[in-house]
């Protein structure tokens, strides 16, 4: 028997199915990205706000100097966005209990994923909470590495 060769309406039949599973294909692909960026953004976010507390809690540094390190590492927060509070209210470095640096801002995410409307994702606030350790910028002579820029 002979082998017929497929005509030319059975040729486009398989371009239309390809181009429903590619489309689906890609819809996932796209918010798989989507999702995984979402998350990186909630992640650096976490790491930003312990990063400045962590600072905060070992240096003598400024809260200007803190938030420029926030933000460098965090570039979508602004710097009038963070807030670093001392307890009790007014304490030096050697009166201080415990500090909270936190993003004041709750951001806002748009996803995009084709075909599929999604509202704007707002993040949760971010707050990290530290007792009070060194707040000096050497010791010994020596510097602190973690204040060190």
């Amino acid at each position: 028997m002979k082998k017929m060769a497929p005509t030319s309406r059975q040729r486009g039949i398989v371009a239309v199915e390809f181009a429903l599973v590619a489309s689906l294909l890609f819809m996932l692909l796209f918010g798989i990205m989507e999702m995984s960026r979402l998350l990186f953004y909630l992640n650096t976010a976490s790491e930003a706000t312990r990063l400045g507390a962590r600072i905060a809690a070992v240096c003598a540094l400024d809260a200007d100097a803190i938030k420029t390190r926030m933000t460098r590492l965090f570039p979508v927060i602004a710097s009038a966005d963070i807030k670093i509070d001392y307890r009790p209210s007014g304490c030096n470095a050697s009166s201080c209990e415990q500090l909270t640096v936190r993003i004041a801002k709750t951001q806002q995410l748009q996803l995009a994923i084709p075909f599929v409307p999604l509202p704007t994702l707002t993040w949760p606030s971010f707050a990290t909470t530290l007792p009070r350790e060194g707040m000096r910028n050497s010791m010994a002579s020596a510097a602190n590495p973690a204040c060190v820029d």
